[in-house]
């Protein structure tokens, strides 16, 4: 039988640290109300910029908008580690206006259009200080005049419409609104915090992402955490659409932790009342001794946790390995019921994922001696079964 897996010791030992919930729950309705379609992102990222500003962060972006932070660390030569999380959310563009005033629609990200009927929107247009309202139906509607046969309609985005909030009954009329195609259509998000502390809204994918990882951050520097290595903190804008992080990381960034929603469905472990680590998704198995790193954390600090394999499911992490990031890469996630749909979390969950941010933020590098060179030889590489000796011990 194979020896138990251990990690090299810590000479760093992280402190499980109080997160502030309500400074969590206020940063995450903020998010939530600002809307934010992969495409159209720039509000969001002042705003988490601005949260980022007021944290005393040094904030950089990219040509593309992917906003960066950084948390210094006790050395400043060692290789640095990343947190990343998505600020970009689903939603839709217009597609074609319709003869009869309506809008047609074709889906920013993947998910089903089953899950739009009824939602209402927000329909940005070239004009930066107009917007319009709408609703999404499908094009049979009224129970009064179709009877079952609304039962029996097709489901998918060529049956469904936008009804707008205007007087609109033709091209015309919506042209003269200046609604054009390309303009885009947000679904609202609409969220409520239950008495019973459950938070269901759309796009928690990933603004509770963004918040838990902000509330990390702040409890970090509130209590004056030590922090052995820089961290890079990544606030990616396509991550919807399958860019993710595929840029923005630096070449030092020896380690990377995807912070994203964990799936809550029948046959999945993930539980909106715990964090959540992904030993895979559907692009393969992550880091083999970053992910039992996380795995450790939670154990050593009794934070409640659950590992989990996602299928139909892709991160930040993902995009940022397919773009030859050069580094460990591990997913932390936050339990979300009915993901890409009708979503909901729980503060439960939301608390544990920023503490095990937080804690992981205070820990060296999983195998920092080895981590510290881009190349290394084969006598001082990690085995999964037996540690090398150079990475014991401290610094």
């Amino acid at each position: 039988m194979a020896p138990p897996f251990e990690l090299p010791e810590d000479p760093h030992e992280a402190k499980l640290l109080p997160i502030d919930m309500g400074y969590l729950e206020e940063v995450l309705l903020q998010l939530l109300s600002t809307p934010s379609p992969s495409g159209r992102t720039d509000h969001i990222v002042q705003l988490v910029g601005d949260e980022m500003v007021r944290l005393g962060l040094p904030v950089e972006l990219t040509r593309r908008g992917v906003l960066m932070a950084e948390l210094a660390g006790a050395d400043p030569e060692s290789p640095d580690r990343a947190v990343i999380a998505h600020a970009d959310t689903l939603g839709c563009v217009v597609r074609a206006l319709e003869p009869n005033g309506r809008l047609s629609v074709a889906p920013i990200g993947t998910y089903s259009a089953r899950f739009v009927e009824g939602a209402r929107v927000t329909i940005f247009v070239d004009d930066l200080h107009v917007t319009y309202t709408g609703t999404v139906l499908p094009h049979k509607a009224s129970g009064h005049r179709y009877g079952n046969e609304i039962d029996t309609f097709p489901i998918g985005w060529p049956h469904v419409e936008v009804r707008v909030d205007e007087p609109v009954e033709s091209v015309a009329d919506l042209a003269a609104l200046g609604i054009n195609v390309g303009d885009f259509v947000a679904l609202d998000a609409e969220p409520v915090i239950t008495p019973s502390g459950y938070v269901k809204s759309r796009h928690l994918d990933d603004k509770a992402g963004v918040a838990s990882v902000l509330a990390a951050v702040k409890a970090v520097l509130d209590h004056d955490a030590e922090l052995p290595v820089n961290a890079h903190l990544l606030v990616t804008i396509a991550e919807e659409v399958g860019h993710g992080a595929s840029h923005g990381l630096d070449a030092d960034v020896a380690e990377l932790v995807s912070v994203d929603n964990g799936v809550v469905a029948p046959d999945q472990q993930s539980s909106e009342h715990t964090v959540n680590i992904a030993m895979q998704d559907s692009t393969g198995p992550f880091d083999y001794h970053l992910a039992r790193k996380l795995v450790g954390l939670c154990e050593q600090h009794r934070i409640p946790y659950r590992r989990d394999v996602f299928v139909h499911y892709r991160s930040d992490a993902a995009s940022a390995l397919e773009a030859g990031a050069e580094t460990r890469a591990a997913v932390v996630a936050f339990g979300v019921d009915a993901s890409h749909g009708h979503e909901r979390t729980h503060l439960d969950s939301l608390r544990h994922t920023a503490e095990l941010v937080a804690a992981y933020l205070q820990t060296d590098l999983t195998f920092w001696r080895w981590d510290i060179h881009p190349r290394g030889g084969l006598r001082s590489f990690p085995s999964t079964l037996v540690q090398p000796a150079d990475d014991q011990g401290p610094r």
